[in-house]
């Protein structure tokens, strides 16, 4: 079933242990970072963590004209999705190793995980 016999249960639980502390390490950075996408050339700007909290949205003055409210509220959903694909990116770069360590080249060693 597994190559070189029965595979050690103390190991396999060490092995989870670490990866469960960095799978928490790691997502106590992304929601301590933040990322910033933009629209308009900069006009209108949204700030957000790595986990995907939404934390400002900036308007320049001159992107606000009372006739064309529809331009500015496009304008702010654009930065707000430039700034969810900017944490996405953040999210898959600090996670990607973790999750990549499940495999079977050098993970848990577990089939199917």
């Amino acid at each position: 079933m597994f190559p070189g016999g029965q595979p050690d249960l103390s190991q396999l639980m060490q092995q989870a242990q670490q990866m469960q502390q960095q799978l928490v390490a790691a997502q106590q950075e992304l929601a301590a970072s933040e990322v910033t996408g933009t629209a308009g050339g900069g006009l209108v700007s949204a700030t957000m963590t790595g986990d995907g909290e939404l934390t400002a949205v900036t308007i320049s003055p001159s992107a606000v004209d009372p006739e064309d409210l529809e331009t500015l509220q496009d304008l702010v959903v654009a930065a707000v999705r430039d700034a969810k694909r900017a944490a996405d990116e953040l999210a898959a770069d600090a996670m990607g190793p973790l999750a990549g360590g499940l495999g079977g080249g050098g993970g848990l060693g577990l089939p199917g995980l």
